[in-house]
């Protein structure tokens, strides 16, 4: 082999060690314990219509309130199955069915979600993170076509999308109301029968 040609082979290798760094570098999200690392990671699970992952990158206070939505409607549909008279019965527990069947608060997230419109909210405006904004424990993303996203950094380092922690607490507050409508009615149907 020539000088010359070990010469071209050496930068060659070196230009191929060069590329695949920087494809590595641009293919790589930042870590989720920055706002824009979440920001991308939800966009991306919303390409991939992959809702229940995105799930992980909610706020607590929203997740708590899928799983409280979760528990109060699955307490609510035994206390129906165990004492309303039908039609009732049968009514209120396809009413109750998809959150008190979830396997656990991604599934009344998933569900919320789609119902809600919060994905078609999200899919607007799937665009590249033009600037972040972080005071303490709260943040904003701004998009390349200027959407605002808050996020707040949860417990574990991760940080939370807070667009929709209001629409899931007032429904786990609900659920909790309709809880206790429940329990009454189902006392009274008990004393009438």
């Amino acid at each position: 082999m020539t000088r010359r040609r070990a010469i071209l082979w050496g930068a060659a290798a070196v230009a191929a060690v060069a590329v695949a760094l920087l494809t590595l570098k641009l293919t790589r999200f930042p870590p989720d314990t920055t706002p824009e690392g979440a920001y991308l990671r939800i966009a991306y699970r919303l390409g991939a219509n992959d809702l229940r992952t995105c799930f992980s990158y909610l706020e607590d206070r929203a997740q708590h309130a899928a799983y409280t939505i979760r528990d109060y409607r699955q307490k609510a549909s035994e206390r129906i199955e165990a004492s309303y008279p039908e039609p009732e019965r049968t009514r209120l527990l396809e009413q109750y069915r998809a959150h008190a069947t979830a396997e656990d608060g991604a599934d009344v997230w998933v569900d919320i979600a789609a119902k809600q419109g919060f994905v078609a909210r999200l899919r607007r405006d799937l665009s590249g993170v033009a600037k972040v904004e972080v005071t303490g424990e709260r943040a904003t993303v701004e998009t390349a076509r200027g959407t605002r996203y808050p996020f707040r950094r949860r417990d574990n380092g991760i940080w939370g999308l807070t667009l929709f922690t209001a629409d899931l607490v007032a429904e786990a507050e609900r659920a909790a109301r309709d809880w206790d409508v429940v329990e009454k009615a189902a006392l009274d149907y008990e004393r009438g029968r």
